[in-house]
């Protein structure tokens, strides 16, 4: 099935409906702000009753500017319009995907007062961790984030004190359904996984686990969509189906962005094949490759590799049959624009 833009909320709607319910996914800017929608199980308890859907926001950044330790050192500005322009304007849409006759605008009458039920936080770099953005939220929404991404959202004491939840980590071998799920259905989970001994936890990816059933653990197949703006290596991800994971889909960048000649930032798409590969991933989805415009001192500095999917693809064989290894990989590739929806089946 083809992708659908957000800004037709009917066909937005007939995605969510259509049966077997399976995973939305919704890129809400050009660079790396999603949505993923995933289903509630058969039987799993709800809040709601009208509602179908978990809907799980990641590294919201909407609009103005994002700056890392000040303005002079680091800032940057989207070139590609968001596919909305607040949370308010999420919300308002969420809200209008619902069945006729629920309005979800007041808890009190049993319905839901807001329709992002969780966030989840890679980094605490602003282009991230977006103050301006994350502030919109209501005081008690659930986030997920990496240490130190966690540390600096409560640093601001606006959330609630037990909001901000610093996601477990998931290494090899231990039960996704083993760890804790603080503010979440029982049947998910928002977990990080690290390379070992990277510095600033660059290389990094946040897992969100899911499976059928109340518990997590009824005969359908649990599965993890993994996101990984900067990359992260085939080995770590090669781990997944020890903790009982299925990687439906792998959110890794195409581009390879350094800091000069000091460190590469983004792995680019010659580390994601590799990732890919690994994972077993169902969906290669790009991500976080937008070009922005920046100024300060770091902007000079970055140097951008822009490969495309038949590089990275040329590459990737060619060092494989050198090695005498087997070739072909298995993975629905897709980039989505702002405001484009994918059902991941």
């Amino acid at each position: 099935m083809g992708t659908v833009n957000i800004r037709d909320t009917a066909q937005w709607a007939s995605l969510l409906r259509a049966e077997p319910l399976r995973p939305l996914l919704v890129h809400l800017n050009g660079d790396t702000t999603w949505l993923l929608q995933l289903p509630i199980p058969p039987g799993a308890s709800r809040d709601d009753a009208t509602r179908t859907h978990f809907n799980l926001l990641i590294d919201p950044w909407l609009q103005g500017p994002q700056s890392d330790v000040a303005a002079w050192f680091s800032t940057q500005h989207h070139i590609v319009t968001p596919a909305v322009e607040s949370l308010a304007e999420l919300q308002a849409a969420l809200r209008g995907l619902q069945p006729t006759g629920t309005s979800g605008t007041a808890a009190a009458d049993g319905a839901t007062s807001s329709y992002i039920d969780a966030v989840a936080i890679s980094h605490e770099f602003t282009d991230h961790c977006h103050k301006a953005t994350l502030l919109e939220l209501p005081r008690n929404t659930p986030i997920y984030a990496a240490d130190v991404a966690a540390d600096l959202i409560r640093s601001w004491k606006y959330f609630d004190g037990d909001a901000v939840i610093t996601a477990p980590g998931l290494g090899r071998d231990v039960a996704w359904t083993s760890l804790s799920h603080e503010k979440l259905p029982a049947w998910l989970r928002v977990s990080r996984l690290i390379t070992p001994g990277n510095s600033l936890y660059y290389h990094s990816a946040l897992i969100v686990a899911f499976g059928g059933g109340s518990g997590g653990s009824s005969a359908a197949p649990a599965e993890a969509v993994v996101y990984s703006p900067h990359g992260i290596s085939a080995a770590d991800v090669a781990a997944l189906p020890s903790s009982g994971l299925s990687t439906l889909a792998m959110m890794h960048g195409l581009h390879d962005v350094r800091l000069f000649m000091m460190k590469q930032l983004n792995l680019g798409a010659l580390n994601a094949i590799e990732a890919v590969r690994a994972s077993g991933a169902t969906y290669w989805i790009g991500t976080h490759d937008e070009e922005k415009t920046g100024k300060g001192l770091i902007a000079p500095l970055l140097r951008r590799t822009r490969y495309t999917l038949r590089q990275a693809v040329a590459h990737d064989e060619n060092k494989r049959r050198k090695n005498g290894e087997e070739t072909k990989v298995k993975y629905d590739f897709r980039e989505l624009a702002s405001g484009d929806a994918l059902l991941l089946q």
